[in-house]
This record gives C-alpha cells, structure tokens and sequence, in this order.
C-alpha cells in the first residue's frame, strides 16, 4: 500500500517535473545566446548586476543567467551542460542537495547556480574535500567564470593572512571544509578588524556533500594550543600566598567568599617579585595567578568543596554532595588548588576556539551539495541542514550489471576468491577497480597479486596528486587499481579504447562498508553515462559487519552442507540481512552526530554572543558606554553581596565592600565607613559610581582621546579573550566527562546545559569585574599593544596580531612608585598622579 502511494505522491517526481518546466525555458534560449558574440556574452553579466541591484532577485534572474554560462561553458571550456545538468543547477540554486550519479558531470552543473549567485556580489564558496581538487577545479572552471567577466580565488592552507584575504574578496573562492571552518574560528580571534579574511557567510555548494556534512561531521573543529600559563607561575603564586597574613595581607568575608589583598599585601607582592605595579597591563597574568592562589588557599577547604583522589582533584556538588568527576574549576582555580595540594598541574594545553561542521554550514545564508549518493541519509540533511535531496535523472540510461553478493565462510577464502576474479579479468584485459574499506585490506590484496605477477596500482588516500593520475589511467585495458573505497571521490574514470567490447570496468567489493553510501559510491565508479560495467561484492562470514550482526547461524548452516572455502552462497536474502544491519549502524552514527551537535549547540549560542560582542567591540569608536555598563554592573553585585538590599543593614559588612572598592577600583581611602552610613544599598550603589565616573572623568583628562579609547579596547579585549578561552576549555573538559552523571539515573544532556549556562554566567561576571579593575587601576603606558592571549595550533604563524602604532610620548616626571606624589595629596605617587600618568 505504502509503496502505490508512494508511486502517487512521490515528492522527487513532483519536483523533477518542476526542475523540467525550467530546464525547457532555458533550452528556449539556446540559440539567442549562441548567435550572440564573445563580448556581448560577456556583457550580460554587468547586465545581470545592474538588474540585482535595481531590486530583482537571483530567481527573476535564474533562466537567462543559466543559459549564459551554458553558452559559456562551450566557448571556453568547450562543454556544453546536458538538460539534466541544467535541472540539478536549478536544484543546488534552490538550496537543496541534488543527487546526481557519478560521471554525470557534478563539477560543471555547480557552475550554473555558482554564477547565478556570485552576482550578487556577496561571495559565493565552493567546498570540496580536499585541496588537490579544489585547486584542479578553481583553475579549469575558473576559465569559465574568467570569461564572463568574473573574479575566482582559492583559500589553500599554506596561505599568508593577505593572499586569504584576496581569495575571499573574489566573486567564487574554492576551498576545503577544514580551512573555511579554521578561518572563522580565527578570524573571531583577531586584535584588529582589518586582519578578517572571510566575509559575511552568503551561499556555499558543497561537492561531495555527504562526506563533509556527514562522514566528518563526528569530529568537530578544534584550534587547541597553549595559553600563556605557565605551571611555575602556579607554583611560585602558591608558595608566595602561603606567606600572606590573614587581616594584614588580605581580606576575607566568609559570606560572600570574597578574598581581597590589602595595600601591604599588594606592597608585598610587589617587593616579593620585584615589580614597580601589579595593575600594571604587563601583570595582569601574575595578578590573576595569585588572586586564584588566594582563592584557592583561604576559600576552597579539601573535603569539603574538593576532594584528592588518584593524584586528581575531583570537585563535590555543594547542594548534592556528590564527586562531579570529569568537571574541572574554570579560570585557572583548578591550576591553583593543584598547587596548593602539591599534585601535577594539568591542562596546559588547551582547547581555544571549537566549532562543528554542521554548526559552521549552518550559518551560511543558503547551503547546498551535490553527491552520487545521498538518499540513504536523506533524514539527516533535512532534519539538521534543512536540505531535501532530489534525485536528478541520468542522461542515459544505466546499463552496469550489480551482480548479488557472494559470501565465503572463511576471509582467506574470500581473498583468493578476489583474486582469481582479478586474474581471469586481467587476462582478457578488462580494467577492474577494487574497492576496500581499509588500507590493510588494499595492502594484503595487493600481496596476493604480487604472487601472481599482475601488475597494480595500490590507492590507499595518502597522495592526491598522485591518486587523480591513477584513476586517470583506471579504466585503460589491463589496468588492475586497488583503492580504499573513499579514494579517488571527484575524479572520473573514463574508459580506455577497445574496454566498451570488453564489458566495461569491473568494480570489486571486498567487503561492504558499514554505510550503504559508501558502497554506492563504489558501485558508481563503474556504468557512467550509458557505458557497460560489473559490480560484485566478496563478503566473508569473518568481516567485521558479519561478525557483529550475528552471522553464527549462516556459518553454521555453510558447515552442515558441508561447504568448503570455494564454494560462495549467493543469495538475495543474506544481501537484505547485510543492508539491513547497515542501517542500524547508519542509525547509530546519526544518533552519535545528532548528539554532538546538541552538546555543541549549547556552545553555539554562547559562541554567537561572544563573537557578536567581541566583533561590536573592534567596530566601535568609543567603548566608553560599554565600559560603563560593565562597571555598573561590578559595583551593583559587589553592593549586594557586601550590603544586600533584602537584609538588615546591622548584618552588612560595610568595612568589607570599602575594601573590595578602594582595592579594585578606587584608591586607599576614597571612600570611608561615613560616606555610606543612612543609606540604603541603591544609594550606596549610586554613591559609589558617581566616584568611579569621576576617576574615570579625571583619567580621561589625562590622555588623548585615541590613547584612551585605544587603552579601552586592549583592556576589554584582552579580558574577554582571555576568559573565553578559559571557559571553553572549562566547557570541554565538562562534556568529556558528563556522561558518568547517567550512572546517577541523571541527563548528561541536560546537565551540561544546566551547567554550561551557569559557567557562561560566571564568565560575563568575570569579565566585567576584571574590565573594570583594569580600566581603573592599570597604568596607562605610551606603547599600548594589543596582544594575542593564547596562540593556536591551527594558527599560521604568519598571522600574529600586528602592533599598534606607537603613540607619542607623554614627558613623565621622574618619582618613584612608593614615594609621596609631588603634587602635595599626601598619598603615594603610584595611588596619584602615577596611574594617571602616560
């Protein structure tokens, strides 16, 4: 029943009737563009430019646009796209995944909607899966796009920041998956807006779409490198803090958890590690290592809030009592109560910058792919990407021979198998391709010819320069090619002379893959465009697909009729017991993808607010207002945790938020105990921010307006990229270890997001208070750098952030940081006129 309806309503017969009505309206046009002259071709792209700025869209412009490059593509490459092609064009326009065999000529049907889209001006991105083909195809499609007026560029790996730049600023950039992923991630940790290298995402066709968003959509992109922490800062802050005095060198509120130096204790550290200043930018590391050695040592009680365990510190829930394994303390605390323990200091290395594929494509405007094979994975691409995949028909008829799978009882057995099919082929001279699943299965094969004196090319995915050429020469007469079954994607075997009467090329499966994809594909190696072929698979009960879907029984059954290693079954219904254990392994994967992408979506929208604030923060002018913002926002929470507004005012720790406000934001007795007595905790809150602005005011007075406005993005800058590292990482070593919750009858999922929100909210925290100290007790310097906090592993050396230029110097007057200030305020030159000096 379900089949006739599906007959009736079949969706992909609706829309290639569509796809049709199209394709005829540009055939319509065929011979107006063919009677039209090089230049007046040419001439109908600035044409079509004009008309999309006037307010048409690409749609309006869809037909005459097609029929363009399809004239084009005669001229100058001298093909000329088939009517299928123009429909599979239509499709990868429209945003979908067009299904279209191999040999069908993929490459040049992108090249419609490619053009089509480049008009817009927005920048179109061909992705394939490696840069062998995307530098083969920049250059023989780019002739094409050349000769009708437009700019192509390609974005290799090895590429300068400046060549990237120019690769992305033309009309059709080519590249790999990887190096567009890389680029984003990096260009979110760039110091200035200039150093960007990708525009705004507008529309990508990915070839080979199934191998990029689904084979390596389980692993996610990673920049991973070492942020500038170093273990003996840990130890030399823990030995230091060890010193300190509790009244006299810091401190401590018990309810609030609130630790804080004091003025001698700030002249201590100074003295103890021989600085002039420890706001001084050039501290900020060693101010952050011995705050967290002192939050480590006076706030965080073994037992209690961790426990040691195996050479580990393992975090307790406060409100469960449970270990939280797998869950480390962010922004360095974890480091400091390693030290305090006397344990190794883990995680130098760090994760800096994480995005997955599907996340990253996602964010394109429009998104589609062409492939051979995308039917069986069609749920995943609508379900995750929002793409449908239509089936575009061939332009002739197939005629390969897909023979039934032959099944051996023993592996051996199967590979001689292979190989007298491989000899007895190879005698008459007709080409065979064998496909393997792993590179030890080409290498054993390519044994076993080795005995036999055949000749072969082995292909196992390691060279691809030298894969194109051996599968230029796979279909010649005699040719014997071994190759892992994902080698050798996006290149054409054609048949050599005399092959045809030989029946074709001869596709050899030596065992099914654990996708029904990927045996396709092998399969579509051979019968491209009308031309003969065979395919057979040799399966073993010993595979590795056999063996976990339970083939004990056949076994048992090939025992007792007595069947020796020569003799295969062939069966129809052992090759519907196998693709039926395909998809349950094809149902594993996605649900393992699925989950990945859940896990990273709670990273993605932090990620989205992140890079959104960060960008607003390069294209701003003035910071002053976000600043502000950030500063109000400290000195509320620090009111309501000192003096809250719900409780009585004799319970307040007034002495306390003095401390906490003269240490981090003003000076050593601004304000006092009487500036804050009779009022409530708004007006203590409003009291104490007219004070910072006015500090504010007074340093601003001090500077240019470009030194200060400069010094306002270093500071944030820094802050916000030096805790978003930290708290990715945080994120990451929580998601490797959540799923031990599930042995508490808990939802790792939904913890990690419970979690994973609650340290973002920790983190804006953080980096509000910590922009606030800086802006208010750091000296400002002449030379005010901008500086990378971490450097990456996926970064190119050649990218380091250029340095700002110097700005004039300030004359400073020559008085020592602990003298009296000269200008007769009887405090401490560097309390004065010292941190306001340039």
């Amino acid at each position: 029943m379900l089949n006739i309806l599906n007959k009736v309503f079949d969706p992909n017969k609706r829309e290639v009737k569509r796809l049709q009505k199209l394709s005829d309206e540009i055939e319509a046009l065929a011979s107006g563009m063919e009677a039209l002259s090089d230049e007046e071709l040419r001439a109908k792209t600035e044409e079509f430019k004009q008309r999309y700025q006037n307010g048409e869209t690409v749609d309006d412009l869809l037909v005459e646009a097609f029929a363009v490059v399809r004239e084009g593509a005669k001229r100058a490459l001298g093909l000329y796209p088939f009517y299928v092609q123009l429909m599979g064009g239509i499709s990868l326009h429209d945003g979908n995944i067009s299904e279209m065999k191999t040999g069908e000529g993929k490459t040049l049907t992108s090249t419609l909607p490619v053009y089509l889209n480049a008009i817009t001006g927005k920048g179109v991105h061909v992705v394939t899966v490696n840069e062998y083909l995307a530098s083969r195809d920049a250059v023989e499609m780019g002739k094409l796009y050349e000769f009708l007026g437009l700019t192509v560029g390609l974005n290799l790996n090895s590429m300068s920041k400046e060549e990237k730049m120019e690769a992305y600023a033309a009309d059709i950039t080519y590249s790999t998956n990887n190096e567009l992923g890389f680029d984003y991630l990096r260009d979110n940790m760039v110091l200035y807006n200039e150093q960007m290298v990708q525009r705004p995402l507008y529309f990508a066709v990915i070839d080979e779409v199934d191998s990029i968003l689904i084979d390596e959509a389980r692993t996610p992109l990673i920049i991973s490198g070492s942020a500038q922490k170093s273990t003996q800062l840990y130890m030399q802050a823990n030995a230091f803090v060890r010193t300190l005095q509790k009244e006299t060198d810091y401190t401590y509120d018990e309810k609030t958890k609130s630790v804080q130096l004091t003025e001698e204790g700030i002249n201590k550290t100074e003295r103890a590690f021989h600085i002039e200043n420890l706001f001084e930018i050039s501290h900020v590391s060693l101010n952050h290592h011995i705050n967290q050695a002192l939050k480590a040592h006076v706030t965080m009680f073994n037992d209690v809030d961790y426990v040691v365990q195996d050479g580990e510190i393992i975090i307790v829930d406060q409100f469960t009592g449970r270990l939280m394994k797998g869950r480390r303390y962010s922004d360095g605390l974890h480091q400091a109560i390693e030290a305090k323990e006397g344990l190794d200091i883990q995680n130098e290395s760090m994760t800096l910058a994480t995005i997955t594929f599907q996340n990253y494509f996602r964010m394109y405007e429009k998104l589609s792919g062409m492939t051979g094979t995308a039917k069986t994975e069609e749920e995943e691409f609508r379900n995750i990407y929002n793409m449908n995949v239509v089936v575009i028909p061939t332009n002739r008829e197939i005629v390969r021979d897909d023979r039934a799978d032959l099944i051996y009882a023993s592996m051996d057995g199967k590979f001689r198998a292979v190989v007298e099919d491989i000899a007895e082929r190879y005698e008459k001279g007709q080409p065979v391709l064998v496909g393997t699943v792993a590179i030890e299965t080409s290498e054993v094969i390519s044994k076993y010819l080795q005995k036999k004196g055949i000749p072969h090319d082995v292909l196992n995915a390691k060279n691809h320069e030298r894969e194109a050429e051996i599968i230029l020469h796979a279909g010649e007469q005699g040719s014997i090619t071994i190759a892992t079954n994902m080698a050798g994607r996006g290149t054409d075997i054609k048949l050599g002379e005399g092959v045809v009467e030989l029946g074709g090329l001869a596709v050899i499966g030596t065992e099914r893959h654990e996708s029904r994809r990927i045996d396709n594909q092998l399969r579509g190696r051979s019968g491209r465009q009308g031309d003969p072929g065979v395919t057979q698979f040799f399966l073993s009960m010993e595979d590795e697909l056999m063996r976990r879907f339970g083939s004990d029984n056949m076994k048992a059954m090939m025992t007792r009729l007595g069947m020796d290693d020569s003799q295969p079954i062939q069966s129809r219904m052992v090759t519907r017991a196998v693709e039926s254990a395909q998809k349950r392994v094809e149902g594993n994967n996605f649900d393992a993808r699925k989950q990945l992408l859940q896990y990273d979506d709670v990273l993605r929208q932090q990620r989205e607010i992140i890079y959104k604030q960060r960008s607003e923060v390069l294209d701003s002018e003035n910071l002053r207002s976000i600043v502000e913002r950030m500063l109000d926002s400290s000195v509320r929470r620090s009111v309501d945790s000192f003096a809250p507004m719900h409780e009585e005012e004799e319970n307040w720790n007034l002495q306390g938020l003095i401390d906490y406000i003269n240490g981090n934001l003003l000076n050593e007795g601004d304000i006092t105990e009487t500036d804050l007595k009779g009022k409530d905790s708004g007006e203590i809150a409003d009291f104490i921010l007219a004070k910072v602005k006015d500090h504010y005011d007074a340093k601003e007075e001090q500077l240019s307006d470009e030194q200060m406005r400069e010094f306002e993005k270093v500071i944030v800058l820094r802050a916000v990229d030096s805790k978003w590292m930290d708290h990715i990482d945080a994120m990451d070593q929580l998601r490797q270890g959540i799923h031990l919750r599930a042995y508490g009858q808990i939802n790792p999922l939904q913890e990690y997001q419970h979690e994973g929100f609650a340290m973002f909210e920790a983190m804006i925290t953080s980096i509000e208070d910590e922009v606030s100290m800086y802006i208010m007790k750091a000296e400002i310097r002449n030379n005010l750098e901008r500086q990378e906090v971490a450097k990456g592993q996926a970064v190119n050396p050649k990218e380091d952030g250029e340095t700002v230029k110097k700005k004039p110097a300030r004359k400073k007057a020559d008085v020592g940081r602990n003298a009296l200030c000269p200008c007769g305020s009887g405090k401490k030159y560097k309390n004065c006129h010292g941190h306001l000096e340039g």
